[in-house]
């Protein structure tokens, strides 16, 4: 069973059950990897995590969250269609 914040964790325990594909997965890798420097403002030597984050990498992480949320609701759906 996953446990804990690991986006990728999560996928990859899903995975035993359904068909997860593997652009999800390399999304969910790259949410992880921005989880404690986007949070932690002593994450980085200088600066606070919003100086050194992008405009373009914060809308791809977005991105990539909204396309494990609308997967993962597609799975709920299903499921309650059976």
């Amino acid at each position: 069973m996953a446990w804990g914040h690991s986006v990728a964790d999560l996928l990859f325990e899903l995975s035993k059950t359904f068909e997860v594909p593997e652009n999800l997965v390399e999304a969910a890798l790259a949410l992880d990897k921005g989880y404690i420097p986007s949070r932690c403002s002593d994450a980085h030597p200088s600066g606070t995590p919003s100086e050194r984050f992008t405009r373009s990498e914060s809308a791809a992480l977005v991105q990539h969250a909204e396309a494990i949320l609308a997967f993962g609701k597609g799975l709920l759906s299903q499921m309650d269609a059976r």
